[in-house]
């Protein structure tokens, strides 16, 4: 639940946006673990992992400054797919940093990726294709545009080939 609130913050009350950040540029989240994202064996639960990557890709359309013309549009964002690596357990009190960064896009979805660490040390690895839909209709708006809209080039970078590779296993790329 708590997790939840931090969303709820961040979605209601954002932070300011970067100036000059880019749609490639990454955002980095500082957090630290708190009793209710703790699992039996006291390390964060792995569903936990999955609602502070919600917490800290907010973070990264407020970076942004992406709320106002998502909200403008009546966009708003949606997980198509995630996959976790998982290689350094995080427990009780100590402080981490989720940084989030769009590796690209294709027709359909957006690329991110979000990497925990905890001083310097890599502790787990998320993969997420993100969609954006309209309010009212749930029509789905093409990943180009909303880069555009974002201040992106409409042209995505070419995907690392795990990514690439992940998003056909998991039938989310762009069927041409």
């Amino acid at each position: 639940m708590t997790r939840q609130l931090h969303l709820l913050h961040a979605i209601t009350r954002p932070r300011k946006a970067v100036p000059g950040q880019g749609i490639l540029d990454p955002s980095v989240t500082r957090m630290r673990v708190r009793p209710a994202d703790l699992d039996l064996y006291l390390h964060v639960n792995n569903g936990s992992y999955l609602q502070t990557m919600d917490v800290a890709r907010t973070n990264y359309i407020a970076d942004l400054g992406g709320f106002p013309r998502l909200r403008a549009q009546g966009w708003y964002p949606v997980v198509a797919a995630s996959t976790m690596t998982y290689r350094r357990s995080l427990r009780f009190g100590e402080r981490f940093e989720i940084t989030t960064r769009v590796l690209g896009w294709d027709q359909r979805v957006v690329y991110l990726e979000q990497v925990f660490t905890r001083r310097g040390e890599v502790c787990a690895r998320g993969l997420v294709a993100g969609r954006f839909l309209t309010r009212g209709t749930g029509d789905r708006v093409p990943a180009p545009q909303v880069a555009a809209l974002l201040g992106g080039d409409p042209m995505s970078p070419d995907l690392p080939e795990d990514v690439a590779r992940w998003a056909r296993a998991v039938d989310v790329a762009h069927r041409p």
